[in-house]
C-alpha cells in the first residue's frame, strides 16, 4: 500500500442537497486541524448567506470568495458572456491557488455546473488537477460531474434526494439552506 498521506481530489455531485454543505464541513475540519482553506464559488455571488459571515471568524485560515453573479441562464437561453468571463476569471484564480501551495485545501464550489454548462473546459481542469502539488487537497462540487473529473478523483460522493421540504411547499430556511 502506498503512503496514504497525500492531497486528495474529492467530488461532491448528484441531484440531492448537501454538496456544498459537505465541502464546508470538510473545510471546517481542515481549519480545525491547522490547515488553510480557500473556497471559490464559481457561480454564486448575488445572495448573502450565513457561511459568508461564519468563515470571517477564521481570518485568513478560511477564505471564501463569491466569483459569480448568481444563477446563470441555461436550457435554451444563451449564456451571458459576462458570466463566462467571470467563470474564466474564477478558474484563473483557482488554478493559481491550487498550484501556489499556499492553501492546504481548495474548494471549487459549483465548478461542475460551470463545466456542464460549457463555460469551462473539463480537460483544462483535469490537467491542473494532475499537476497539483502533492499535498494540496481539492474538492469540486456541483451536479453532473464530468466523467473525466470523476475518473481522476480519489473520492466521489453522489448526493441523492429521497425527499425535500420544497415538495411540501416549505421555502428555504435561513440557517439551514442559506
Amino acid at each position: 500500500m502506498t503512503d496514504p498521506r497525500r492531497g486528495l481530489i474529492i467530488v461532491n455531485t448528484g441531484p440531492g442537497k448537501g454538496k456544498t454543505t459537505a465541502a464546508m464541513g470538510t473545510a471546517l475540519r481542515a481549519v480545525g486541524n491547522g490547515m488553510r482553506v480557500l473556497m471559490l464559488q464559481f457561480l454564486k455571488g448575488s445572495w448573502h448567506y450565513g457561511e459568508l459571515d461564519a468563515v470571517k471568524a477564521f481570518g485568513d485560515k478560511f477564505v471564501m470568495k463569491q466569483m459569480g453573479r448568481g444563477f446563470v441562464k441555461v436550457g435554451g437561453a444563451e449564456t451571458d458572456p459576462e458570466d463566462i468571463k467571470m467563470v474564466e476569471d474564477a478558474w484563473r484564480e483557482a488554478e493559481q491557488a491550487i498550484m501556489s501551495g499556499e492553501w492546504d485545501l481548495v474548494v471549487l464550489d459549483e465548478i461542475n455546473y460551470a463545466i456542464g454548462y460549457g463555460m469551462l473546459d473539463a480537460a483544462k481542469v483535469a490537467e491542473t488537477l494532475k499537476r497539483k502539488p502533492e499535498m494540496v487537497h481539492v474538492i469540486l462540487t456541483g451536479r453532473n460531474a464530468h466523467p473525466s473529473i470523476v475518473e481522476l478523483a480519489d473520492t466521489v460522493t453522489e448526493m441523492r434526494q429521497v425527499k425535500h421540504a420544497y415538495e411540501k411547499g416549505v421555502m428555504a430556511q435561513r440557517g439551514i439552506e442559506y
